[in-house]
This record gives C-alpha cells, sequence and structure tokens, in this order.
C-alpha cells in the first residue's frame, strides 16, 4: 500500500494537526511517509460541520503562536502568511456579564491597563500591568524549556531553566492554584473570571489548574489569527505541503490495532479495518493516549477521573441583536466555581454556563461582513466528558441550549435561530469521533502542579513507537499539538538516523497518492 520497504517507512496515523506536523517535517527530511487517517479530510479535531446550508469551522477558533508553524514551514521555505490569507486581531476577545457591562481585551498592552482603570480602578490596573509583566516571565521562562521541548520531569526542568536561578522557579507559582494566583493582582472577581477562563484553553478548572497556565496571556498578547478560510484550512494547506514533500496520504483508512514484534518489545505496523495490514518499523500514533491501550491489545483502564472536559457545540444561522459581537465573545456565568463543581465534581452539565461565541462572519475588529440578518454563529458550553456511557437525548440538549440562552440573554444579547437547523456535538459525538475519550477535547485535565509532567511525551511504550497530539506533551491546543508531532518526529529522526542517500521528491497538485517511483529508500 505504500512505497518504501518496511525498514524505511514511517506511518502516522491520524492527520490532525499533531499527525499533519510530523508527517511534514518527516518528508521534508526525506522519510517515506504513509500518512492514515480515517475522515474523509485532514484535521482531526479541526472540523467543519453544515447547517442551515452554511459550512462552520466546528472545532478551535483561536489561531495563536504563529511562530510554531513558521518554524515548520521553514523546512519547505515557505511561512504561513505565504500560505494562508490571515488577519491579526487588535481585538483578541470581547467580554460581557450580567446586564450587559463589557470589557474588550486588546492586542496594546497600554489599551488594556485603561480599560481596566475604566472597569474597576487605578489599582486593578497596576495589578493587570503586574500579572502582563510575570505572564511574559512564565511564557519566557518556558517556551525553550518546556513548551518547544521534549517532555521534561521536575528534575529537569529545574536544570534547564537553571540551578543557580532558584529565583526563575519561583516565578513560575509552581504550587499556585491559577485562581489562588490571579487573586494577588485583582480583587474584582470579573477579572479574575476573565483570566482565569485560560485554564479552559486546556479543558481544566482555573481552581484546580497551576498557576503557569498565566502564560496564556502573554501568547494572546502576541498575536491573535483569524483565517480568512477557517481554520480547517490550515489543516488543508499542511496536508497539501506534507504530500508535495512525497508524504502518502490516505483517507477513509481507520486503523484498528498497532502491531507489535514477536517478543512485544517494538512495533511492526498496523491493521486496518477492512482487515488490511502494513508493516513498518516506525508508527506515530496522533490520536488520544486514552485509545493507545486498545489499539495495542492490552486491558483498557478508564480514567475518567482525570479527563478535561468536554462541551456542547451548537452550530447555525443566527440573527444576534442586543449587545454587539466580535469574532470572539465570552458570556460570563453569575455562578463561576459552580459551573467547575458540576462539570468535574458532579458530572452534569452547569446550569448557568459561561457561553463562548464565534461570529465567524465577523472580522478581527468585529465587522461582519456578511449581508442580511443572519450570521454563522457557534456557541459552546462546558459539560461533562461521559460521553462513553451517557447519550445524550434531544431532551437534554434543548435544556442545555435553553440555559445558554439564558446565560446570553442575561447579559445583553438576544439570538433569533432555528433549533431544529443546528448542528450539534455532544460529548457523545465526540466519543463517536474520538474513541476512548468520553468526549474529553483535551486529554486528561491539568489540575494540580504534577499535571504537565504527567502527560505523555513523545516516545511510546514500545520501541518504535512513537506519540503526538493534544494529549500528549507539551498539550492541548493547535499550536501545542502541532509542536508535538515536530516533537514525536525529531525524536524518531534522533533514535533512527537515516542512513545513505535518499532523492527528495516534490509532487504538485495537492493531495494525490505519490507514484512508486516516489521511494526514498536509499
Amino acid at each position: 500500500m505504500a512505497t518504501g520497504s518496511p525498514e524505511k517507512r514511517v506511518v502516522v496515523v491520524g492527520a490532525g494537526m499533531g499527525g499533519l506536523a510530523a508527517a511534514l517535517r518527516l518528508a521534508a527530511a526525506g522519510r517515506s511517509v504513509l500518512l492514515l487517517e480515517a475522515a474523509d479530510e485532514p484535521g482531526g479535531k479541526l472540523r467543519q460541520v453544515t447547517a442551515g446550508g452554511r459550512v462552520f469551522d466546528a472545532g478551535p477558533t483561536v489561531l495563536t503562536m504563529k511562530w510554531v508553524f513558521d518554524d515548520l514551514l521553514g523546512d519547505v521555505e515557505t511561512c504561513l502568511e505565504d500560505q494562508m490569507t490571515l488577519e491579526k486581531a487588535d481585538l483578541l476577545a470581547r467580554h460581557y456579564w450580567q446586564g450587559g457591562e463589557r470589557f474588550d481585551l486588546q492586542a496594546d498592552h497600554q489599551a488594556n491597563v485603561d480599560a481596566v482603570a475604566e472597569l474597576a480602578g487605578r489599582r486593578e490596573a497596576d495589578g493587570y500591568r503586574r500579572f502582563a509583566a510575570d505572564s511574559r516571565r512564565i511564557y519566557e521562562l518556558l517556551k525553550d524549556t518546556f513548551i518547544d521541548a521534549s517532555r521534561p520531569n521536575p528534575v529537569s526542568l529545574t536544570r534547564r531553566i537553571g540551578l543557580s536561578n532558584p529565583g526563575a522557579m519561583l516565578a513560575l507559582k509552581p504550587f499556585s492554584t491559577l485562581w489562588s494566583a490571579l487573586g494577588g493582582y485583582f480583587s474584582d472577581p470579573r477579572l479574575r473570571q476573565l483570566f482565569g477562563r485560560y485554564a479552559t484553553y486546556c479543558g481544566s478548572s482555573p481552581y484546580l489548574a497551576p498557576a503557569t497556565l498565566m502564560l496564556v496571556a502573554h501568547v494572546e498578547q502576541e498575536g491573535v489569527w483569524i483565517p480568512k478560510d477557517g481554520m480547517q484550512a490550515l489543516a488543508r494547506r499542511l496536508a497539501d505541503l506534507a504530500v508535495g514533500q512525497g508524504a502518502d496520504l490516505r483517507f477513509g483508512c481507520r486503523v484498528e490495532s498497532i502491531l507489535t514484534s514477536t517478543d512485544g518489545r517494538s512495533v511492526a505496523g498496523v491493521c486496518l479495518a477492512d482487515g488490511d495490514c502494513i508493516p513498518a518499523s516506525q508508527v506515530i500514533f496522533n490520536g488520544d493516549v486514552a485509545a493507545l491501550s486498545r489499539l495495542l491489545g492490552r486491558v483498557e483502564r478508564r480514567g475518567e477521573a482525570r479527563r478535561s472536559q468536554s462541551a456542547l457545540v451548537a452550530c447555525g444561522p443566527a440573527r444576534p441583536e442586543g449587545v454587539q459581537l466580535a469574532h470572539h465573545t465570552v458570556f460570563f456565568s453569575d455562578r463561576y466555581e459552580d459551573e467547575f463543581k458540576a462539570v468535574f465534581d458532579r458530572c452534569q452539565p452547569p446550569g448557568d454556563p459561561t457561553v463562548y461565541v464565534c461570529a465567524q462572519d465577523r472580522s478581527a475588529s468585529g465587522t461582519c461582513g456578511k449581508t442580511g440578518n443572519d450570521e454563522r454563529i457557534y456557541c459552546l458550553m462546558n459539560l461533562p466528558a461521559d460521553g462513553d456511557h451517557h447519550a445524550y437525548s434531544r431532551k437534554e440538549l434543548d435544556r442545555c441550549l435553553t440555559a445558554m440562552d439564558r446565560r446570553l440573554a442575561a447579559n445583553g444579547l438576544m439570538l433569533t435561530r432555528n433549533r431544529e437547523a443546528l448542528a450539534l456535538v455532544a460529548p457523545d459525538t465526540f466519543e463517536t469521533l474520538y474513541p476512548a475519550t468520553g468526549g474529553a477535547l483535551y486529554g486528561q485535565a491539568s489540575h494540580g502542579w504534577r499535571a504537565s509532567f504527567s502527560r505523555a511525551g513523545a516516545r511510546g511504550p514500545l520501541k518504535g513507537l512513537y506519540l503526538a497530539g493534544g494529549s500528549v506533551h507539551p498539550g492541548p491546543g493547535v499550536p501545542m499539538a502541532a509542536l508535538s508531532g515536530k516533537i514525536a518526529a525529531e525524536c524518531l529522526m534522533a533514535d533512527q538516523p537515516l542512513t545513505g542517500r535518499f532523492r527528495p521528491v516534490a509532487i504538485a497538485g495537492g493531495m494525490s497518492t505519490p507514484p512508486a517511483t516516489a521511494d526514498n529508500s536509499p
């Protein structure tokens, strides 16, 4: 099925962001790559749905850390802006509370200082200055030592940062929760709520997640981009580039098992749902690590207590009235802590959810380019990751939608939409799409100071098996998943150097299967 001998071939399972990044880096380095994807398009969680005759991004909606993709595309002498039309946001996100009280988070630091002062007073503005400086320092300490590096343990991270610099380790606030750390900067609960929401970027509770997640504030300050053709276009471009470097990309190929050698110590290939088996001594698994035991034929252990959040995502045409939407808008609950207790402690939908709205026809400034009344509106509320043992009925989904609409209205937004025309994705649907997760969208929850060190690293439990995706180091999110694929590819190449000469292949024309002459083996 694939070019190259089994000894030289790399099979990448899953064309999500991690798998695409790994395939591109390996193919650009001259490896023979076979990329297998169960769906009929690349992207994994960067997926699209159709509702009311219109196409919606139904997965991640925020693009940050553009340097990750520029570094990756540098292997093929291009950059992200050469491949996609991007708009850099001056308005990062708009936030509303009860009664329509509003705060706009800007890309400009001084504009945020002034806005915080107007919302909550000069003392809180001074707290924001300290918060912004500390979040920047945390990011700078961890960028090269943790984020863009193989997974460390606490000792090796200390060594990377510098044993002679104990102040740097203390700056990471390693034993503080995000919520408690925010109390050192802000007394206004609205600001703690606003910046505490960064814990939800990795599916976690701000009351349990580590204070190091403050770094997300600086990540956003460095840049938030909106792709003109949607987020899924990013996956399509990476797929095209990987194929252009000689990777063999196959859709509709669901991997049912990962084969092992007779002694059980090494990977030997993969078997597909149709019964075909593909030998390979190197496999990169770009899927949730929760599914790995089943694929290896081992007894599966349920880890529900450690799962991150799932969600209800509702996409459909709607007419918004009342407060003004930006491209990214957040409508905060009045009972923020109870949201997370409902999801993580009681395993039930929150009665008063915070609602995130992505107005997909709006520019970064909030301008809507569509004529007429209806816009593409994406709404999200957090739910427990119980999709492997709870089938959500239409009645339950309607209760969730009612809770969402109630919160939106309380904060000043009325949405006129047809519920029957909505494309709804709940935890049980996510479980079907991403088996063994229960619908958890971010791997394990980042709760406690050890959470960042307990994620799986790039090297799997077998020789020749490597791991990528949002459930492994360095964590969830579009750029982080791409970094995981890059790290997996680099670990593979370090462990198994390519010997002899190879003939690089460039194939034009997008995602076609390269011919047999594209064999890059010596």
